[in-house]
This record gives C-alpha cells, structure tokens and sequence, in this order.
C-alpha cells in the first residue's frame, strides 16, 4: 500500500499506520518463525537418527518428538518476535515521519513567527485536519505581518503629527529665553494652543488604545438615541450657519423615541465626530442631514451629506487613524485623522457600528450609526 493513497483524514491516517505496523510485526514473525522452527526441528530430528529419506518415523518415541518440538518452537518464537518488533520499529520509523513531517513544518513555522519572522509559509498537506491547521497559521502570519506594519506606520503618523506642535513649542520657547521672541500675550496664546493640540492628540490615542483594549469605560444607561442625536445637531448648528452649510434633522414625523442602552456622553462624542466630518466635506449651499430610524433590530442614525463623496476603495480606509482625504475644494483637511476612527471605536464599545457609504465621488456620502433598539420585539427561533 502506498503512503500517500491513504485517506487524508488524519485519524483514519493514524488507524491504518497502526495496522501497517501491526501487519509488518505479524508477517516478519510468521515468516521468520516458520523458518527458524523447520530448521531448528529438523536438527533435533537428526540429532534422533531420523534425518531427510533415513528409516521410519515409529523409530522415534513420541517423547522424543514433542521434545523436539519443543525444543525448536521456543527459540523459533524468540527470534520471531525479535524480528517483529525490529520490523514493526522500522515501518513505525518510516510511518511516525511522514504524519510528523507536516507538524514539524507548523513548529517551525511558529517558532519563526514567535522570532519576527511574519513572512514565513506553511506548505499545506494533504491531511485535512493539519490543512486546516497549516492555513490558520499562514492566515495567522498575515494579520501578524499586517499588524506589524500598521503598528510601524501608526508610529510614524504619530511622531510626524507629534512633530508639529512640539517644534513650534520648542521655537518659541527659545526665542523667549533667548530675547529673539518679544513676550506677549499673542505668543504665550500660541504656545498654549499648541500644547493644548497635543493635550488633545494624546487624549484621542488614550481613547482609541482603550477601546481597542475593551477597557474603555462605558457608563451605558436607558436613553432615547432621538434625544441625543437632536441635542447633538443642536449643538453644533452655530458651526454649520458660519460655514453656510444647511442642517436638517428628520426625526421622523411625529418624531419617535428610539430607546437604547448607550453612555450618553460617548453617543454624543460619536455623532458630534460625524457631523464634523460631513461639515467639512460639504461645499457652501450645501445640505447635511441627519436622520433617525430603526434598521431592525437597530436604532441608526444616519448622517447624510451633499458633499465630496468617497471612492469605493476608501470606504473602509476612512476609519484608520490618522487618514485624512481631501475637502470639498480637493485640500488634505486639516486635523488629526482620528474623528471617524473614535467614532467606530466608541460605537462598537457599545454594542454598536459606524459604517460608511457612497456612490463615488462627488455624490455625498452617507454613515450610519447603530446601536441595538431595547425597544425592537424579540423573536425567538
């Protein structure tokens, strides 16, 4: 039987390697105990007198036959079973490094991954279950080698919108101990509105690393989303006016409530951040609305803009930190590119999501917000 006809299913593998064995074992004793016990009883015969083609059989006793039998069976039996476990030993050998091959493949594998090594490549064997086995380590090394370069790119985004601040900081204060830098309250304003930039910088990347932890602390209570959507709109209506930006809020007509179990606070956080982000990409005349309903078993809101509109591809790229896409008039806005990936952290620590939409650029783009409805009936399978 070859090796490789055998089924791929490891434990059947595993069963008929047993039965290899045990067969090999079998047919070694067999054979060498046939051999060895005519030899050995045909020299105790002759010792009797009674060799190949010499006298008649009834010369010898039946004592002395059942000795010699006896005499040729134990050794015969002896050297039997040393060939059978020899035998067995080899084929075990041969059969034990085929099945460990594979496993001895993913070791190393994950011993490179666990030294750095993210590149590293499983080949898939034949087996199902170590298949399955060798494609989760290569999907594990591919998110590993990913999280490696995000994690570098993270730290060169945050050094380089780090830089900023610090080096105005840093110029001002020297020019002030140097007397370059006339002390007045215009410079001190300035200072301290740099420091404040990187007071909030470092806050934002608290949050996000919280969040991403699950140790972010969440103060969730029975709320109307209807509530603090509109509260929210409210709040940040002055900046839209300035920006001659118009703000419609449907709350539906009549409005109704969309009970949820939220933190207050952090929903608020959530679509201030959404709002921000539709102002900014939205031209003057231009329109954002922000609308309530169900999706569901969900309570959403959506936020709705007339603005720049989003490539497909960038619909999930808008949500890592620090990805800024241009304005409306085609400029890298300014900020820190961290709006929207609070945003989606903030919700999801609430059961929730932000998704993004859009039918490309220049038609408006669409995120929803959703937190489960504590209001929505219950269905049970």
């Amino acid at each position: 039987m070859s090796f490789t006809l055998l089924p791929r299913r490891l434990r059947t593998r595993l069963f008929l390697s047993y039965v290899v064995v045990v067969a090999a074992g079998a047919v070694a004793m067999l054979v060498v105990g046939t051999v060895v016990t005519r030899t050995v009883y045909e020299r105790e015969i002759r010792g009797f007198g009674l060799g190949r083609g010499q006298g008649r059989a009834d010369a010898v006793s039946e004592t002395q036959l059942r000795s010699a039998l006896d005499e040729s069976l134990v050794p015969a039996l002896l050297i039997g079973v040393a060939a059978a476990l020899i035998t067995a030993a080899i084929v075990a050998m041969f059969v034990g490094a085929r099945l460990l091959s594979p496993i001895d493949e993913l070791r190393e594998a994950t011993r490179r991954m666990a030294a750095g090594d993210y590149s590293v490549k499983v080949p898939v064997p034949t087996e199902t279950e170590l298949a399955s086995l060798a494609n989760d380590v290569n999907e594990l090394g591919a998110h590993l080698a990913t999280t490696e370069q995000r994690r570098t790119q993270l730290l060169g985004e945050v050094t380089h919108e780090l830089r900023t601040p610090i080096t105005v900081i840093r110029g001002q204060t020297e020019g002030l101990i140097d007397g370059v830098v006339t002390p007045s309250a215009e410079v001190y304003a300035l200072i301290a509105d740099e420091a404040s930039r990187l007071q909030r910088m470092v806050d934002d990347l608290t949050l996000l690393s919280r969040a991403d932890e699950g140790t972010l602390e969440i103060q969730l209570a029975d709320l109307d989303l209807v509530a603090v959507a509109a509260a929210a709109a409210e709040r940040l209506r002055p900046q839209f006016e300035y920006a001659d930006v118009a703000l419609v809020v449907d709350l539906g007509d009549p409005p109704r409530s969309l009970p949820v179990r939220g933190d207050a606070d952090r929903l608020t956080q959530v679509l201030s951040n959404l709002l921000g982000n539709a102002l900014g990409h939205t031209p003057s005349a231009g329109t954002v609305t922000l609308r309530t309903g169900r999706d569901h078993s969900m309570a959403c809101v959506d936020v709705i803009d007339t603005g720049s509109g989003i490539p497909a591809e960038e619909l999930e790229r808008i949500f890592e930190r620090f990805y800024r896409r241009p304005d409306h008039a085609g400029r890298t806005r300014a900020g820190r590119g961290l709006g929207l990936t609070i945003a989606r952290s903030l919700a999801r620590a609430q059961g929730g999501d932000v998704v993004a939409s859009s039918s490309g650029p220049g038609s408006g783009a669409t995120f929803r917000l959703t937190i489960p409805d504590r209001g929505a009936p219950s269905f049970h399978a």
